[in-house]
């Protein structure tokens, strides 16, 4: 029995056009390969022997332009989220700082609560499910007046809201300060920008609060991040470590403040580094930003605790 579709036919493929294999551009080829390793192998090698592709090439083309925005003497900025307190990389950025591979922080407000503790107590990230039933999630009574009676007196001495809890967290001398990425910015007076949603905190509902002083002080930082951003301009690097919402926004901000005041903003790369590439880092700061030939934007995607390790790798063996 015949096919019971009326003048339908399968297509014929007799006169299909190929080409010769090795004729053929390819995105792959061995040159690319990941190369296994000996247990002598030094690191050097190993990063060597990753193969070049994909978040690896991405990764190694961010170190290139870190190294050179280093060379240029341009911004190095490092946006962070708590996240990377939490995962213990504090030590390899203040490595990295040491190195003139981060020339300014900005951070969102979980970040000077997670800092600070590290220094006081050498210990931090309470158990949210086991406290918040109890109404004691964030009550922590040196957090609270730490960061606000800094917020208070930066407010009073017209300084950022991170110079201002550098400062008091270095004054108090912790036993921890040299895993303290505010006391390590304070004494090399690297800038370290912080960038509040007032509530958003557990600082936020001490009772020696002060919603102004929060506000000024953060602000103040804001304008401190836009100067930055404004000397970027022709090989600035801003690499987004773990915040999806705030730094994201902030940095966007600043982006338009820059060129609404006239200022030119063109040769930057820009990075986002998260286990999940949502949708703020992707389009504030990967694409917006670098678009209309302005830059580059890389993403990589994984864990804190592996990808941050591996580009300080880079940069330091490259």
């Amino acid at each position: 029995m015949g096919s019971n579709y009326d003048d339908l036919e399968p297509l014929e493929l007799t006169h299909v056009k190929t080409y010769p294999l090795a004729s053929r551009p390819s995105k792959v080829s061995l040159d690319d390969f990941a190369q296994p390793v000996t247990g002598e192998a030094s690191l050097a090698d190993f990063l060597a022997s990753m193969p070049n592709v994909l978040a690896v090439k991405s990764m190694r083309q961010i170190a290139e332009r870190v190294l050179r925005a280093r060379e240029l003497k341009k911004p190095i900025i490092w946006g962070l989220g708590g996240h990377v307190i939490k995962t213990g990389l504090a030590p390899l950025i203040i490595d990295l700082m040491k190195q003139g591979f981060v020339s300014a922080i900005a951070a969102n407000g979980s970040v000077l609560v997670h800092d600070a503790e590290i220094a006081m107590i050498g210990s931090t990230s309470e158990d949210v499910d086991a406290t918040l039933s109890e109404g004691v999630f964030g009550g922590a009574d040196e957090t609270g007046r730490l960061l606000n009676d800094a917020a208070r007196d930066g407010a009073a001495d017209q300084i950022g809201l991170g110079e201002a809890v550098g400062r008091s967290l270095v004054t108090m001398q912790p036993k921890h300060q040299h895993y303290s990425l505010l006391c390590a910015t304070y004494e090399a007076r690297i800038p370290f920008t912080v960038h509040l949603t007032i509530g958003g905190d557990i600082a936020h509902f001490h009772p020696n609060a002060d919603g102004a002083a929060l506000g000024a002080t953060t602000h103040t930082d804001f304008r401190l991040l836009a100067e930055l951003v404004k000397r970027m301009n022709g090989g600035g690097v801003y690499l987004n470590v773990g915040s999806a919402v705030v730094l994201p926004e902030v940095f966007l901000k600043c982006v338009t403040l820059v060129r609404n005041l006239g200022y030119p903003l063109a040769g930057i790369t820009t990075g986002n580094f998260d286990f999940i590439q949502s949708y703020r880092p992707q389009t504030n700061v990967v694409r917006r930003p670098t678009e209309k030939g302005a830059g580059e934007g890389f993403s990589i995607t994984g864990h804190h605790e592996l990808t941050i390790p591996l580009l300080a790798a880079l940069l330091k063996t490259t």
